[in-house]
Parts: structure tokens; sequence; C-alpha cells
């Protein structure tokens, strides 16, 4: 599970050739859900980057509480509140990192889940849109969970499901097929992330001090666990 997002500030119109960036990036150390982040989805011909709540609110939503910031990449096909917006409302979250826990006999440890060589991460998620009054509306979205590799396992057995920059466009193109979204909802290459301890400070989302992602500890990665 995605609790928290590290977000610094990124480049994203490199990282996503044609990319029009309509409101910029919403930076932050801890971002937790229901709050504001930013999203690359399709207009007019090309990816746009806009503001989202993170927090699935379909039209029908009468509970903000109830609204889900993940879904199961399973179950997305089944499950009638994401199975439309799997076939025409895919977007991107541009991230550093996510935030994990694991379990120990009296505390929760937390992890960030990065790139080995620090590079930004686009998470898959849907979208959705709430309208309120008149022509104003509401964007939300959630991020799209999958396995999580073999190696962080133990801290997490979930985590957002990823996609290349080569693979943006196939993935936030409406004209996409179904088919071929599912099969790009895998669990990440192992090889490319790894995972250190952080400052429990993270533990409270209203702590935004960018110490929040600093590392405690050494990286766990899947070639260490190998040699292990």
């Amino acid at each position: 599970m995605a609790g928290r997002l590290y977000i610094p500030s990124l480049t994203t119109e490199t990282l996503l050739p044609g990319l029009t960036v309509d409101a910029p990036l919403h930076s932050s150390p801890n971002l937790a859900p229901r709050q504001p982040l930013s999203i690359v989805r399709w207009e007019t011909h090309n990816p746009h980057q806009v503001n989202a709540f993170w927090g699935f609110t379909p039209p029908w939503l009468k509970v903000l509480d109830h609204a889900q910031h993940c879904a199961r990449a399973e179950t997305l096909s089944s499950r009638p509140m994401f199975a439309e917006a799997l076939d025409t409302q895919r977007c991107l979250v541009p991230v550093g990192g996510v935030y994990i826990w694991k379990s120990l006999p009296r505390m929760k440890q937390p992890f960030l889940v990065t790139r080995i060589d620090r590079g930004p991460l686009l998470l898959a998620g849907l979208w959705c849109r709430f309208p309120t009054t008149g022509h104003h509306y509401h964007d939300s979205m959630a991020l799209i969970t999958v396995a999580s590799p073999p190696f962080l396992d133990p801290l997490s057995d979930r985590l957002p499901a990823l996609m290349s920059p080569e693979s943006a466009v196939d993935w936030l193109h409406p004209e996409t097929s179904r088919q071929q979204v599912e099969s790009m909802l895998h669990p990440p290459a192992g090889e490319l992330l790894g995972a250190f301890p952080v400052s429990k400070r993270v533990n409270d989302p209203a702590c935004q001090e960018w110490a929040c992602a600093h590392p405690t500890g050494p990286m766990l990665c899947q070639h260490h666990t190998q040699e292990r």
C-alpha cells in the first residue's frame, strides 16, 4: 500500500517530452492521501500536467472519507468504480519515492522506496471528475497497486505500479486497448528499486521537513539481498 509520497522538485517536461504544464508540480516531502497532487493525463492530443485530489471521488460518492486512494490492479476490471476509468481515464503521478512501513514488535519503521539511482518514478493511476455546481468540478485520482518485488515483500506486499517514460504515452492514450493496458500492470522490476529507512518523523503527515526523506540506514536492494 502507498500511504505517503515523496515529491521533490522534478523537471517533468524532460521526463515526458511533449508535456504541457497546465499547473506547476505540487512538491512535498511527505504527501498524505486526501491532499492535492500533480497528475499527468491525456488531453487534446498530448499529455498535460494538472492538479487533482488524492482520493477517487466518482460522481455518486456521498462521503469524502470513503474516497479510495489506492486500487488493486487485479480487480480494476471487475469493480464498476474503476472499470470505466481504466478504459479512458488513466494518469501518471511523478514522484521521487513512496513511503512504506515495516511492522516490528513494538513499532513500525518507515522506509522510502526509490530508484537506486534516485531518479524520478512515474506511478500509474486512474482519475475521475466530480461535478459540483454549474460548470465547476473537481478532479481526483487513485494510485494502482501491484505485488511488490520479492525482496521488498518483508516491508510491504503492495507497491504502486510503475510506468517507464517509454510506456507513458501508451498508458495515457485513451485509444490503448484494455488488454494492452492490463498487460502493463505488473510488479516493478526489482533491479531498478531500493529502499532505505528514514526518520519516524514521517509518521506525522503534518511534518513537511525535507529531512523526512533522508536515509537513516543502508539501502536495501535486490542485488544485496541475493548476495546474502
